[in-house]
């Protein structure tokens, strides 16, 4: 694995695992995951940029609590995943809409 990109891993996991260590505005949350996001795609990580987009959805719809934990819990697997293409952006948008929206 390239080591640049595990640099990147290794931060965003960090910044994942600080917001779900603190209770944040709505805002404070929405504004981490854009700078998650902006990482992310700079990185060519499609499936957290995907995730992210969600999840910052999620926000806007009102979502808060434990069920933000479960969607950094999905961001942190899409970070970790080893593929980039569509279809992993797919089946992580999937995994969303079930895991989610029932």
């Amino acid at each position: 694995m390239h080591a640049g990109l595990e640099g990147v891993r290794t931060e965003l996991h960090g910044r994942i695992a600080a917001i779900g260590a603190r209770t944040a505005s709505r805002v404070e949350l929405a504004q981490e995951i854009d700078a998650i996001r902006a990482i992310a795609h700079r990185a060519g990580m499609h499936p957290a940029v995907t995730v992210a987009h969600l999840l910052d959805d999620a926000l806007s719809r009102g979502e808060h609590g434990p069920l933000v934990h479960g969607w950094l819990s999905v961001l942190n697997d899409a970070v970790a995943s080893a593929r980039h293409d569509a279809a992993a952006c797919d089946t992580f948008a999937a995994a969303c809409a079930v895991r989610f929206n029932g």
